[in-house]
């Protein structure tokens, strides 16, 4: 709605009302010849280009935003989350279960070959026999903090790449 529909009232029921609550604007007095032609008063700066909503905070000199902290958060928790729960699926799906190692699977394969290697049988504290701990009794407090935590990370540097090259793009 245009400045002369409100002042009128025309076109809109609150157009009264909002004649009401806008400001009145101030006169520029003769003083402000040495200003820009910008339409700034002594007062206030030259106004900025628009910018509308698909160009807000594009610009790689502005500030970090709302949206933009936003963003990285929920990527660092999706990140963290999926790590979590993705390791023990892993674990699962090569064949170290909770009911010990699956026939024919990596971790049966990878099981021999440590067996083989060390005169038939698996060394404690061997990767195989680690894997299976880990397959058999899930992951400790420390170990799910340190994957949530390097999880949380990757989300976030994914995030930041994400939001660069949408910058650079356009």
């Amino acid at each position: 709605m245009s400045a002369r529909a409100i002042e009128s009232g025309e076109g809109h029921a609150l157009g009264s009302l909002l004649l009401e609550l806008l400001p009145e604007e101030e006169e520029e007095s003769s003083e402000s010849s040495n200003q820009t032609s910008y339409g700034s008063s002594p007062r206030k700066p030259p106004k900025e280009p628009h910018q509308g909503p698909d160009d807000f905070g594009s610009d790689p000199r502005d500030p970090p935003n709302f949206y933009h902290y936003a963003g990285m958060t929920a990527a660092a928790v999706i990140g963290g989350v999926v790590a979590v729960r993705a390791v023990p699926e892993l674990l699962d799906t090569v064949g170290f279960t909770r009911t010990g190692i699956s026939h024919s699977s990596l971790a049966a394969k990878m099981m021999s070959s440590t067996a083989r290697a060390n005169g038939g049988g698996v060394p404690s504290g061997s990767l195989v026999s680690n894997l299976q701990s880990k397959g058999a009794t899930g992951l400790s407090t420390p170990t799910n903090i340190l994957l949530g935590s390097a999880g949380a990370l990757l989300g976030a540097l994914l995030w930041g790449s994400y939001r660069s090259s949408r910058r650079t793009q356009y």
